[in-house]
């Protein structure tokens, strides 16, 4: 399997650690597939198993497959290095326990992009954890409240260009913060197809530890970027979870800011109701 263009279509990125009981399954579902125009970026924090060893001897068979082990600050990091180091025109990141659903899952996806212009394409991922298939098309209300699974996500090149990479202060869910980042931005055109792009498996940190961080400041993001986006219900409370923050962290700004709202909600409903007729 090779393939003489310098720049491949595809760039798949796989940050590893210690991931030797499933790294050959995640990597033979890349290397069966149809499609080959591609790379495959292993980007490795240092294993002391034999992850490294599973990895080389593949390299022999499909030099396409590139080894980075070097330190990092966990699978987000490794996520930037490996956009830093891709050469696709198109990135696809997959943890090392998970696989692609069928072997003719990239090259249906490479025709979809081919004949459309989108900048972030989305389909689902097939999980015991999601008891099936995980999670249709979303909205801006509906990122909300749940993610969208990096693995069923492909990005053009160009949207790490305009919005950045992942940041790093979310150690578990940076890809949601990355995820709001794209969805709500009105520079990045996207797209969900109807489906299933990987098999996910339950065995990641996001299903055993909660990002705090995260979710301390992720009512203050949708605060500035949901305005007239989020239904109204659901921003007022958005609003209000990140005043009762705001307080906390004596945040005059904010706090200012959702007084403002407050009072525009309040003569929005009474010039509604007449009371100023």
């Amino acid at each position: 399997m090779s393939i003489s263009k310098t720049h491949p279509f595809l760039s798949v990125i796989i940050p590893t650690y210690n991931s030797s009981t499933t790294l050959e399954i995640a990597l033979n579902s890349i290397l069966e597939q149809s499609f080959k125009d591609l790379e495959v970026l292993i980007i490795d924090g240092f294993s002391n198993d034999n992850t490294i060893e599973i990895a080389k001897r593949l390299q022999l068979e499909f030099p396409v497959i590139k080894i980075v082990c070097e330190e990092d600050k966990g699978i987000y990091d490794a996520m930037n290095k490996g956009i830093r180091m891709a050469k696709g025109e198109w990135l696809y990141f997959m943890g090392s326990d998970d696989s692609l659903f069928e072997t003719t899952t990239l090259k249906k996806v490479s025709n979809y992009i081919k004949e459309n212009n989108f900048e972030v394409i989305y389909g689902n991922v097939l999980s015991e954890r999601f008891n099936g298939i995980y999670d249709g098309e979303f909205t801006y209300s509906k990122l909300a409240v749940k993610n969208i699974c990096h693995q069923a996500i492909f990005f053009r090149s160009s949207v790490f260009e305009k919005i950045g990479g992942f940041n790093l202060k979310y150690r578990i869910l940076s890809d949601w913060d990355h995820n709001i980042k794209w969805f709500f931005s009105s520079k990045i055109s996207k797209t969900y197809i109807d489906q299933i792009i990987a098999n996910f498996s339950d065995g990641g940190i996001s299903s055993v530890q909660v990002d705090k961080d995260f979710y301390r400041d992720k009512n203050k993001k949708l605060f500035f970027k949901g305005v007239g986006k989020i239904s109204l219900p659901q921003y007022i409370s958005i609003c209000r979870n990140a005043s009762l923050q705001a307080k906390q962290e004596n945040s005059f700004i904010l706090a200012s800011l959702w007084t403002l709202v407050r009072i525009t909600f309040q003569i929005a409903r009474n010039l509604k109701s007449g009371k100023f007729a």
